[in-house]
């Protein structure tokens, strides 16, 4: 008698156990989404160098943008772009919107932009790729486009 109950303890949990239904296999996992942020790291501190405000002012022709053109300051030392003021657009005849405004230990050689042909009030979508501008002038940072050039594009990085 008691190796009958010892026998039917066994089995309980396995009848209990098995269903019809079938198991959901386990969601896939996640993909990690990474965001990018300027950088919290406090360059005046380590450079000894003191932190100053720099006002990007760009010159171009029609030809140079077509219908237009929507870039975004991509952060590089010696400058980080203010969070408001990296976004900008500029277009045929001279219209332009947005205000590259950079906080920099010294006035930069060189910046580097994200791009994307696109009319004004477009949306963010994907960009292009990247462009690279010399940069001339002091507290007032000029950037003329046609001396722009254009880097690899999104596709040819792995």
């Amino acid at each position: 008698m008691k190796r009958l109950l010892i026998a039917l303890l066994f089995c309980v949990p396995m009848i209990a156990g098995a269903t019809d239904t079938p198991q959901t296999p386990p969601p896939p996992a996640p993909t990690p989404r990474i965001s990018i942020f300027s950088t919290t790291t406090d360059w005046a501190a380590l450079t000894g160098l003191p932190l100053r405000q720099f006002i990007g002012k760009f010159s171009w022709t029609n030809s140079d943008v077509s219908r237009g053109l929507v870039m975004y300051y991509l952060d590089a030392f010696p400058c980080y772009g203010e969070a408001d003021s990296v976004r900008i657009w500029l277009g045929p005849n001279k219209q332009s919107t947005g205000t590259l405004r950079l906080v920099c230990v010294h006035a930069p050689k060189t910046i580097s932009f994200t791009w994307r042909n696109a009319t004004r009030d477009a949306d963010q979508a994907v960009s292009t790729g990247i462009l690279n501008c010399p940069v001339t002038g002091e507290y007032e940072l000029d950037i003329d486009i046609s001396k722009c050039t254009r880097g690899p594009e999104w596709k040819e990085y792995k």
